[in-house]
């Protein structure tokens, strides 16, 4: 199951090589992440995704990358 927390934490802190879509089970995001990652364009891209995650409700977060768990 994936947390709500470590996911922010990851995107604020390592969004930029895409860290938090591999945790999140997105690898090919990661993947693009990680190629670009030296234009800084998935930094400003994880910044928002930050923004989107830490005012994304956990329900939703659940619903979203919990779905398969069976939270």
């Amino acid at each position: 199951m994936k947390s709500k927390s470590t996911t922010v934490l990851l995107t604020f802190f390592l969004g930029g090589l895409g860290i938090h879509r591999f945790y999140l089970g997105q690898n090919g995001m990661g993947i693009l992440y990680l190629v670009f990652c030296w234009t800084f364009i998935p930094a400003f891209i994880a910044l928002i995704d930050f923004f989107v995650f830490l005012f994304m409700s956990e329900y939703r977060f659940n619903n979203k990358y919990n779905l398969k768990t069976g939270f």
